[in-house]
């Protein structure tokens, strides 16, 4: 019955959804023909093709958004997740198919769809998703809290950690759980000591539990070394069909995060403490090939410019190339503008004591090597735009913690190594919180706090505070 009224439920959602791409349509249409050409005649100077023309595009919308919808998980039970991932989810659904719509219209050669019309569209859709959404989450969150719409769940375990988890569910009510009670598993019996919740038997009574009360959700808390203890537990939970979750929190030492992987059937559970979501990071590399090849574009007046400058005032190639660490220690070439004399990197060892850098980094704030015009390139950062190619090839990323060179690696603590577990970039909170003025351990600690938040947004709000702050030269040397 429940899983009949989730369908039901999934069902109706995604008809809404649906419904609102198809009304995003006639909407975009109306703006694009009246208010907007209205406001900007000189953007907007010609009409649209009648509506009925543009509502045939309906053909090909409706079933790309319906796969797409589909594909993206909406339709699970959401009662844990981030809303951030549900309107991460609308953009990629809304933005994805309006791509794949403008590959089909010019595949087509459908010439009477305006361009600004599909981009229109795309931004339309994308609202009505993440607002029906954000709704739901709303109405669903309210609903719940009231103590409706939830599901029952079954604690199995006794130690301390079982007691926190079974607390923690009742904390967050709008999550739609509610304890029913737990199993004991002989280990210490501290969630007994709290009262709040009744016994309903020995793990070994799992089958009869199951039989005689109403349970959604089983959920295993498990101590360390005790997991070969519960399987018989498990697989009378898998025979009646109720859904088993198992708290890993058996290494609670571990940063890493545990993900569920299989290798052809063989189920894994993976530790890792760098993003892992395919679409996050596929998006990410999306956004460096796109943002990478127009930025070379727009630079490239700059970068001639600065490659005249070098040739015609020092002798030497106009770019530097050296070897540096990229992802996991893999090493890769990069590229800059050269901005120091020919042999500079043989005088390092006499200018070794100007150093102001802790750690095992080299920077000085006047670095008597540098010629006239890379004194000028390195206060405005020019000298890094030719890693822009760097980004497009794959070594590197806009965002991301900067490359080091293979001797400063072989000198990181371990626990600096990791910093080497995401793609090197371009800029990274880093540069935006004062690059050279700040310590090498904060260096550190800020590329570590980069890759245990990072999202999508965290990458934008880098890029946007960049700007200024190489504008400003805080910090460069």
């Amino acid at each position: 019955m429940l899983k009949q009224k989730a369908r039901a439920i999934a069902l109706g959602v995604l008809m809404t959804d649906l419904a609102l791409t198809a009304v995003s349509l006639p909407v975009a249409w109306a703006l694009r023909q009246g208010p907007l050409r209205r406001a900007f005649p000189a953007l907007f100077p010609l009409p649209l093709y009648p509506l009925e023309q543009y509502l045939l595009l309906l053909f090909f919308i409706l079933p790309i958004w319906g796969l797409l919808l589909a594909a993206s998980g909406f339709y699970r039970s959401h009662r844990t997740q981030p809303l951030g991932e549900e309107i991460w989810a609308a953009a990629r659904v809304a933005f994805g198919g309006t791509a794949i719509l403008v590959l089909l219209i010019f595949g087509l050669r459908l010439d009477f769809v305006s361009r600004w019309f599909l981009v229109l569209f795309g931004f339309l859709n994308f609202l009505l998703l993440a607002t029906e959404k954000t709704a739901l989450r709303s109405l669903s969150r309210f609903v719940r809290s009231r103590g409706f719409n939830f599901r029952t769940a079954l604690l199995v375990g006794t130690g301390p950690k079982a007691a926190q988890f079974g607390e923690f569910l009742e904390a967050h009510p709008h999550w739609g759980f509610r304890v029913i009670g737990y199993l004991d598993d002989d280990n210490g019996g501290e969630i007994g000591l709290r009262g709040r919740w009744p016994c309903l038997g020995r793990i070994t009574d799992m089958e009869t539990v199951l039989s005689s009360e109403v349970v959604d959700e089983v959920i295993f808390v498990i101590e360390k070394g005790k997991l070969g203890e519960y399987e018989g537990a498990l697989l009378v939970a898998e025979r009646h069909g109720v859904r088993a979750h198992v708290s890993m929190d058996i290494f609670p030492h571990v940063l890493a995060r545990p993900v569920l992987e299989e290798l052809d059937g063989i189920p894994l559970l993976s530790f890792t403490t760098t993003p892992s979501n395919p679409a996050e990071l596929a998006a990410k590399r999306g956004i460096d090939l796109a943002l990478g090849l127009a930025l070379s574009v727009v630079t490239l007046p700059i970068q001639l410019a600065a490659a005249l400058a070098i040739r015609l005032t020092s002798e030497g190639p106009v770019l530097f190339r050296q070897v540096r660490c990229g992802l996991n220690g893999r090493q890769f070439t990069l590229l800059k503008f050269r901005t120091m004399e020919l042999g500079a990197a043989d005088r390092l060892t006499e200018i070794s004591h100007l150093n102001e850098m802790t750690g095992p980094v080299f920077k000085v704030r006047r670095d008597p090597r540098l010629t006239s015009v890379g004194k000028l390139l390195r206060r405005l950062s020019i000298d890094e735009l030719p890693q822009l190619w760097n980004v497009i090839g794959g070594d590197m990323s806009l965002v991301g913690p900067r490359p080091p060179l293979p001797d400063e690696v072989a000198r990181y603590e371990p626990w600096q190594r990791r910093r080497l577990s995401m793609k090197p970039g371009l800029t990274c909170l880093w540069q935006v919180s004062g690059r050279s003025e700040l310590d090498f351990d904060r260096w550190m600690a800020l590329d570590l706090k980069y890759i245990d938040t990072w999202s999508p947004m965290l990458d934008l709000k880098i890029l946007l505070k960049t700007v200024p702050a190489v504008l400003s030269g805080r910090g460069a040397r």
